[in-house]
């Protein structure tokens, strides 16, 4: 069964995550990711993407550390291969792409949000921000890419250093979300700021975002599995996995 959906809407396509624990990231999402991000890319009638989820208080909670913390340092080395090759799609993808921020987007969340071109979250609690550091792994190479890519130098301390979460004014400020949304009528608005890039010229607008965002994604790929050590190294040092394997225990009982 697919963690993820494409659902038409005339000419725009919500790319729809819908996963157990919260669209938490492991392989089968990976995989999924691509090949939605493969068929959306071949598909000529679809003009725009809103990137959304299923579940309403969350986007996405990161990595699946309940499965992923069982990986050998091989299987985890494949697992971020997959990983980075799914940001690379979502990233390069020349259609406008919306991030419907509904719910908490952290750590892999916050990643898969970074790579729209644009980013609406719901006010009334739903938080956003990158805390590998404190799970005690550096940001993977293409991540900091991404990031250096998306938040002004002022703010990339306080994402990815310190870790915060954001919500509301500060998640705008540091330049993580571009508007905030009321909750009635949450989607809807997403849908109407897509529109706004679905109606200019189809080749105009792929060509220019390629243009953008094609620095960024060589940097990605030249690197990223060159420094993936530095990831695996972290992961499988004693203190992270004792702090991995604490957040496992948590997530199993309470089911």
């Amino acid at each position: 069964m697919s963690t993820i959906r494409i659902e038409r809407q005339g000419h725009l396509a919500v790319l729809r995550m819908d996963k157990a624990r919260g669209n938490a990231i492991d392989e089968a999402f990976v995989d999924d990711l691509a090949r939605a991000c493969h068929d959306l890319a071949q598909d000529a009638a679809v003009r725009g993407v809103l990137l959304a989820s299923a579940h309403p208080k969350v986007f996405c909670p990161g990595l699946d550390l309940v499965s992923l913390y069982e990986y050998d340092r091989a299987a985890m080395e494949s697992f971020l291969g997959k990983f980075a090759a799914s940001i690379w799609s979502l990233y390069g993808l020349r259609k406008p792409v919306v991030a419907a921020v509904a719910g908490h987007a952290v750590a892999g969340g916050c990643i898969l949000a970074m790579t729209a071109d644009y980013r609406v979250l719901r006010r009334g609690g739903a938080q956003i921000g990158l805390n590998e550091v404190k799970v005690g792994v550096p940001l993977p190479w293409s991540v900091a890419v991404l990031l250096r890519a998306t938040v002004a130098p002022s703010g990339l301390s306080r994402v990815a250093l310190l870790g915060r979460n954001f919500a509301a004014e500060d998640a705008l400020a540091v330049g993580l979300v571009d508007e905030l949304a009321d909750p009635e009528g949450f989607e809807e608005s997403c849908l109407t700021r897509l529109e706004e890039f679905a109606e200019k010229d189809a080749f105009a607008l792929g060509t220019t975002k390629g243009y953008l965002r094609s620095e960024a994604l060589s940097a990605m790929r030249a690197r990223e599995m060159d420094l993936t050590g530095d990831f695996l190294d972290a992961w499988f040092s004693p203190s992270t996995r004792e702090r991995i394997k604490q957040t496992v225990e948590s997530l199993q009982v309470r089911g």
